[in-house]
């Protein structure tokens, strides 16, 4: 079968390129999705999910703070609330208290982030 050309829009990565560089297929991932409102903890939720889905074995944490900590609280997610980390500043300005299997952060999420990130893991916004 003669090989096809495939034609890329100025500034897009080949998909030749793509695959040289997803080499991190062999690596262990270390994800932190940070969620600061209610539509932001949705997607982290689904964005956690497909990347359990597509590599098991990687460590991933979703940290939620400001308005998406009322909504991780209300609206539980059996699939994700392990790995779901809370701001104990914003839950202490909501007068709330952590439900389990939710976990709370040793220090406020911005400063949680920091430090995670410094570690090696990769944040992202969701």
């Amino acid at each position: 079968m003669p090989k096809t050309e495939i034609r890329v829009p100025s500034g897009q990565v080949p998909v030749q390129a793509w695959a040289d560089i997803k080499g991190a297929e062999n690596h262990n991932l270390n994800v932190v999705l940070h969620a600061p409102t209610a539509s932001a903890l949705q997607r982290a939720r689904n964005n956690a999910r497909n990347l359990q889905k597509e590599m098991p074995d990687a460590e991933i944490r979703i940290v939620v703070n400001a308005e998406a900590v009322a909504a991780a609280l209300d609206t539980a997610d059996d699939g994700v609330d392990g790995m779901t980390w809370v701001c104990p500043n914003t839950l202490a300005r909501l007068g709330r208290a952590l439900r389990e299997p939710l976990k709370l952060l040793p220090g406020a999420a911005v400063l949680e982030l920091v430090r995670i990130q410094q570690a090696g893991w990769v944040y992202i916004r969701a």
